[in-house]
């Protein structure tokens, strides 16, 4: 069984992409990393960022117990993982056969989370939100996408329309 993570920034189309090369291949099997809680999990970003923003702060010691539930069933030739840290994570770096980094632009992430995310939400709080995303945030979205990017084995060009971002990520994925 090959295991490959893909990763982008919040929005950067992780999930929707995993999804749909689910689809695709059959015998895969998907984990995504939105769906645990973690112990040590991050809540004030630009403190952690300011720290040395290190990974290793999740305890992903649940989500490395149901990958290896998954390579002891012998069901699938494939697991993604909707996954943020590439191989910077201590706990899941050494499972992974493959990463694919989806480069979104940062302006495009941010559309697409407050159009997902906010969609009831009045106008004095999508400002609010651009103005912490502004203060802080986009620092430790820059500061990842660099990081994680950098020990990706793949990159691919978020900017892309969907259906090329997903054909080049089975690509790859087939070539592993």
């Amino acid at each position: 069984m090959k295991i490959i993570a893909i990763g982008a920034v919040t929005a950067g189309g992780k999930t929707t992409v995993v999804n749909a090369i689910k689809e695709r291949l059959p015998r895969t099997a998907s984990l995504h990393f939105d769906d645990y809680s973690f112990e040590g999990e991050v809540d004030d970003f630009p403190k952690w960022l300011s720290e040395g923003a290190d990974v290793n702060v999740w305890d992903l010691v649940p989500l490395r117990s149901d990958i290896e539930n998954i390579i002891q069933s012998g069901e699938y030739d494939y697991l993604l993982l909707d996954y943020p840290f590439a191989y910077q994570h201590k706990t899941i770096k050494d499972h992974l056969d493959r990463c694919i980094f989806i480069d979104t632009p940062l302006d495009i992430a941010l559309a697409r989370r407050v159009i997902r995310d906010m969609k009831d939400t009045s106008a004095d709080d999508i400002r609010n939100e651009m103005y912490t995303y502004l203060k802080c945030a986009r620092e430790v979205y820059v500061r990842m996408q660099k990081e994680h990017l950098s020990v990706s084995d793949y990159v691919i060009d978020g900017a892309k329309e969907l259906e090329d971002i997903i054909n080049e990520a089975v690509e790859i994925i087939l070539k592993c």
